[in-house]
């Protein structure tokens, strides 16, 4: 039997940032990075401050790892077409507003940037993907690696590809449901707001439990409610908006349809019965000729 949650933006925004269910977003991380992450601190970013557009459309949340790492968590509904660039806007963003003057490069900070989008960003047929930055020879095909002198006076990194931005994507509505590991747990629980009995990622037997959406005080479920109330009316908005946009488009191609027989000298009958166009509507095309 599985047990319902808050969606869990809603908790990224509420129940998450509780240093007593930082154990939730350790679990998450632990999952998705492949190693323990413990969590040192929630932090605030300029870079990642919402506007009244995108208030219900997204989230996002920045942690300090106990090791120094950065890491960003960004959750999108709505699509935007150039989204990967948001994403190194955002790690770009970060480096530069957590290096105290004066620092050495060496003591930059390492970003992880999270992306839970539930649109389709991109052409691809996996639903999770990372990305890393390496350095390779263009005629020998071989990975630059870190010499002797730097291994020795960075004793903290194995490979060049440590010191830059790691990105991860995961497309939530891609996935199957079907979990055959840990992670995959995790997916589904973003994209379905529960928790199957038998599931044992970490972090989620704390989230059954924090997130738990019968669990939540009265103030927190009117809070939650209202939320709720107020992205389904912002995604309506946005969706009415698209098709309204889709239709002037789709007027004034068959305007334009119009436009070329009328120079191709073809009688309104044909104009009307290829465009649907009215014989007014037609006329008042002609008059513009």
């Amino acid at each position: 039997m599985s047990k319902r949650l808050v969606r869990f933006d809603w908790a990224m925004k509420k129940l998450l940032r509780n240093k007593a269910n930082f154990s939730i977003l350790e679990g998450f991380f632990s999952e998705l990075l492949l190693r323990d992450i413990t969590i040192q601190n929630l932090l605030e970013s300029e870079s990642n401050k919402q506007t009244n557009d995108d208030k219900y459309n997204r989230v996002d949340l920045l942690a300090l790892a106990e090791d120094g790492e950065l890491l960003l968590i960004e959750l999108q509904v709505e699509g935007q077409f150039d989204y990967f660039h948001r994403m190194l806007f955002g790690t770009s963003k970060l480096i530069t507003d957590y290096m105290v003057s004066g620092t050495k490069y060496r003591e930059v900070s390492k970003v992880v940037s999270i992306n839970i989008v539930y649109f389709d960003l991109g052409q691809g047929v996996d639903y999770i993907y990372k990305g890393q930055t390496e350095f390779k020879g263009i005629h020998k095909n071989d990975l630059l690696k870190l010499s002797a002198m730097q291994q020795k006076n960075l004793p903290k990194l194995d490979h060049v590809a440590e010191i830059f931005p790691e990105y991860y994507i995961l497309k939530v509505n891609d996935f199957d449901n079907h979990a055959v590991d840990t992670l995959d747990e995790w997916i589904y629980v973003l994209k379905n707001s529960e928790v199957p009995d038998g599931f044992s990622a970490k972090g989620l037997e704390k989230a059954s439990k924090e997130l738990d959406l019968m669990k939540l005080s009265d103030a927190d479920r009117k809070s939650y409610e209202r939320y709720i109330d107020d992205c389904r009316s912002a995604e309506s908005s946005m969706e009415t908006s698209w098709l309204e946009g889709h239709e002037k488009g789709l007027e004034k191609g068959i305007e334009k349809v119009a436009l070329e027989m009328i120079k191709e000298g073809e009688s309104s009958d044909k104009i009307r019965k290829y465009t649907g166009l009215t014989d007014v509507e037609i006329e008042r095309l002609r008059g513009g000729v």
